[in-house]
């Protein structure tokens, strides 16, 4: 069944992600039917979460994951209504068991996200700076499959695209301004290591 109600908080992704994992495996095409395919920032979100739980243990993940960033965010500010996949992608799936345990372990920092945020700094969550934020998500997308033997690293660049999300999402802009900073942390990071290396 179709969801036509776009997602208010991080709560109403979760609960649409669970409705996605009725059956034995949970496919990119079961998510995005639950979501909408109008919704980008929530539908930015749900890959982002993935990167930040276990499930970005599984080998190829991170690249499966960068690469459907890639596509909604860069949908996202070429200013398409809808989104777009490609049947490859909307085929992929994985063990709704697995699926819920990762949803399992996000429900907290979720209740936590919600609880704190609401509408502050929205000008940076509206149009055009709102582009500059999701052309940032397409940068580090972009980059990620080659950072994936750094997994650290790959998770900081999608707790940067999470909060990107969560701002746009609930026009709350200090989630986008925490972003920044997240993704400052994660370029410091990935400077320490190359000179180490």
């Amino acid at each position: 069944m179709i969801s036509n109600r776009e997602p208010q908080s991080l709560n109403d992704i979760l609960t649409a992600l669970r409705k996605a994992a009725e059956g034995d495996h949970v496919s990119v095409r079961d998510i995005l039917a639950q979501i909408g395919s109008h919704s980008f920032a929530p539908l930015l979100l749900v890959p982002a979460l993935i990167l930040i739980s276990p499930i970005s243990g599984i080998p190829g993940t991170p690249t499966i994951g960068s690469i459907i960033i890639l596509l909604i965010a860069g949908q996202a500010v070429l200013g398409r209504d809808q989104l777009w996949l490609p049947g490859f992608i909307m085929r992929r799936k994985i063990s709704a068991a697995r699926f819920c345990k990762a949803l399992d372990f996000m429900q907290r920092p979720v209740d936590f996200v919600d609880r704190h945020s609401h509408k502050r700094l929205a000008v940076l969550t509206y149009r055009p700076l709102s582009f500059i934020a999701m052309g940032i998500c397409v940068s580090i997308a972009a980059i990620m499959p080659f950072l994936e033997l750094l997994p650290m690293v790959t998770s900081l660049g999608a707790t940067a695209i999470a909060l990107f999300a969560v701002g746009l999402m609930v026009s709350d802009g200090l989630f986008v301004v925490t972003g920044y900073a997240v993704l400052g942390g994660a370029a410091l990071l990935l400077t320490h290591l190359i000179s180490l290396a």
